[in-house]
């Protein structure tokens, strides 16, 4: 060969290498979410194992507090310094962003992923804006699971409870052992996570349904929902002087110490009995009260950007969070299921096994209240439901009409 041909040839590959390592320098996500517990490190970790491995560099922004780490993200993307990718829950959260043309939409990674295919329509739906699909969907997370410390359970003499009035007789039962028998997180989202799993637990799926995607005035003001305020309000007698502002899984671990026989939250609880090293079905045990099961879930968007380098991350991340192998290991560390039906989920625990199998049946699918109320409408709902849990003499009665009332105003 030539000295000139061996130039141009040693040229091409220098060049090659440079073009190489810039793609590779280029492919950085920052990435800003709300999990920063243990359960929700030790899963978000997955991911950014994964971008790794994808060649990408994984830059962690987290910010404790779902409304605050949204809150950021969108003041980013609104003062043209955006992060690659945002959660949000899976629902209406994200709307004005996709209305101000803020939003990139993932048309082409869907289709090349069958997303359609294998992910439930509701949430398609709940991804998609008139037509097109704006973020990733991730997981489904089973917000009204009970977890129950099981050497409370055999002390206090009571089995998993199947109904309320089941329910209500073990935490009494509980209660006579000195134990704390609700643990519980005093603030707004929780308490309307409690009140809900109460609607559904007692009244039902339909109700459920009615109340909030029709906006039933009749309904509310009925029976069904009367009994459902008044049960939420019971669970009160059951809840520690601690509970005001509490953290979620500062409630959690109530029931892991064993200080506390039991709690309502989503699987993602499961998270924290996992970093604790507890197995479901031997230490702490799992169950649905009642029929419905209350899916929620997260998402990730992405902002609109001219940024060729951004985009290419973008779709990676996307790309990588919606992997089979993806999904069932970061989905074991999160406690939820994959948003995915076609994975095998064998080697998931005992909960999210039952988990799936309710998802499977559309009887028992309740889309949580974020995939059918504005977040304008959830807010003002919560500031009602907090004035009722926290009030010094609460009355049901003035509860319903005020609950009515918030409902009609956002008609």
């Amino acid at each position: 060969m030539s000295s000139r041909r061996m130039r141009i040839a040693a040229l091409t590959v220098l060049l090659a290498s440079v073009a190489t390592g810039a793609l590779a320098q280029e492919l950085k996500a920052e990435v800003i979410h709300w999990w920063t517990s243990g359960g929700e490190s030790a899963a978000v970790k997955v991911f950014a194992d994964q971008f790794a491995k994808a060649g990408g560099t994984w830059i962690d922004t987290a910010i404790a507090g779902g409304v605050n780490a949204r809150t950021a993200a969108i003041n980013r993307v609104v003062g043209g310094k955006p992060p690659t990718a945002m959660q949000f829950n899976t629902g209406k959260q994200f709307d004005e962003l996709v209305e101000n043309n803020m939003l990139a939409d993932l048309d082409d990674v869907a289709a090349e992923g069958n997303w359609k295919k294998v992910v439930p329509p509701a949430f398609i739906d709940a991804v998609s804006r008139k037509g097109k699909i704006y973020a990733v969907p991730i997981n489904i997370h089973g917000q009204n699971w009970l977890f129950y410390n099981r050497a409370v359970f055999e002390k206090a003499g009571v089995q998993a409870p199947a109904t309320f009035d089941e329910l209500l007789a073990a935490l009494e039962k509980i209660k006579a052992t000195g134990v704390v028998p609700l643990a519980f997180s005093g603030q707004k989202n929780w308490e309307r996570l409690l009140f809900n799993t109460a609607l559904v637990g007692t009244a039902g799926r339909d109700v459920f349904l009615t109340v909030y995607g029709k906006r039933d005035d009749a309904l509310v003001r009925g029976p069904a929902f009367k009994q459902a305020a008044e049960t939420f309000i019971k669970l009160k007698s059951y809840v520690d002087a601690g509970a005001a502002g509490r953290n979620w899984n500062d409630a959690t671990a109530m029931v892991i110490t064993g200080k506390a026989g039991m709690q309502f939250m989503g699987d993602w609880a499961k998270g924290e009995f996992i970093s604790a090293g507890l197995t479901p079905g031997k230490e702490y045990g799992c169950t649905v009260v009642g029929q419905g099961y209350m899916m929620g879930g997260d998402v990730f968007a992405f902002a609109r950007t001219s940024d060729a380098a951004q985009v290419r991350a973008q779709k990676t991340l996307a790309k990588v969070m919606f992997a089979p192998d993806t999904q069932i290991a970061f989905n074991a560390k999160k406690g939820s299921i994959p948003i995915r039906t076609d994975v095998d989920g064998s080697s998931l625990d005992v909960c999210a096994q039952a988990g799936m199998k309710m998802v499977a049946d559309p009887a028992r699918q309740v889309p949580d209240i974020n995939l059918v109320a504005e977040p304008a409408l959830v807010g003002a709902l919560d500031d009602v439901i907090s004035e009722f849990w926290n009030a010094p003499s609460p009355r049901v009665d003035a509860f319903i009409a005020k609950f009515a009332q918030t409902l009609k105003s956002a008609l």
